[in-house]
């Protein structure tokens, strides 16, 4: 059976920056989320449904940052669905942020109030292209944004854009939590995990302990850590080809 891959990207990534993974594996099906569409911490089926993937269909699952934590979650749940895990630098499992700040709590509503009050007034218009701008500075080596300026504007500009971030972020708390209680318990069968870890650039500065709990969850899951020294955080900007190369050595053997 052909395998479908699912990319389900980091906070506040578009599809479109994802595109040279996807040139890099033209023989493989590569479907990415679309965070603008489908929250990225939405639950399986409807992660599923937004790339059009019928139940049954074998898949392989990329996740890159906060995407990390949403395929694992995937792949611990629901077992039989997956057959290769890809994690891209992946946020960590203690990375469950502050409660009061939860979903539905009064930190999370005081927050998502002053959003909304930015996006009417225009903020997000105004400064959106910018933050995209130094998220891709300070989190690539190359430096290299896919994203047109069109869509820049488009994707980040929008009155709601900053909201959609503020979600995916607090959202990723709870993924975090239910996580670790996953993999602090006992694991059945898992699916093969490679892990790619970033410890260049920026990340340089928390290498050490990054590296250390990736290797942690590394072992936990029986799986293997790749360390690229010379990428930043968002590998798929910096080294496309290490994620591509990841897939194939996943689909190698069983072709």
């Amino acid at each position: 059976m052909t395998v479908t891959w699912i990319v389900v990207p980091g906070l506040a990534e578009t599809p479109e920056e994802f595109g040279r993974v996807v040139a890099l594996l033209p023989g493989a099906d590569v479907r990415v989320v679309d965070p603008w569409r489908t929250p990225t911490t939405s639950d399986v089926d409807a992660l599923r449904a937004a790339v059009g993937v019928e139940p049954g269909d074998e898949i392989g699952l990329v996740g890159h940052s906060i995407g990390g934590l949403v395929v694992l979650r995937w792949a611990l749940t629901r077992p039989h669905e997956v057959s290769q895990v890809v994690l891209v630098d992946s946020s960590l499992l203690s990375e469950t942020g502050w409660r009061p700040f939860y979903p539905g709590r009064r930190g999370d509503r005081a927050v998502r109030l002053v959003l909304r009050f930015l996006g009417r007034i225009g903020v997000p218009r105004v400064l959106g292209p910018v933050v995209r701008r130094l998220i891709v500075r300070l989190g690539s080596l190359s430096n290299r944004d896919l994203l047109s300026r069109a869509t820049a504007r488009t994707r980040y500009g929008g009155s709601a854009s900053w909201l959609l971030f503020w979600d995916e972020l607090a959202g990723s708390w709870e993924v975090a939590a239910e996580v670790a209680q996953l993999v602090a318990g006992p694991l059945g069968e898992v699916a093969p995990a490679s892990l790619l870890v970033a410890t260049g650039g920026t990340s340089r500065f928390t290498a050490k302990g990054w590296l250390a709990g990736q290797q942690r969850l590394a072992d936990r899951l029986g799986g293997s850590v790749e360390v690229l020294r010379d990428s930043a955080h968002l590998v798929h900007l910096d080294r496309p080809d290490a994620i591509a190369a990841a897939v194939l050595r996943s689909i190698e053997p069983s072709a």
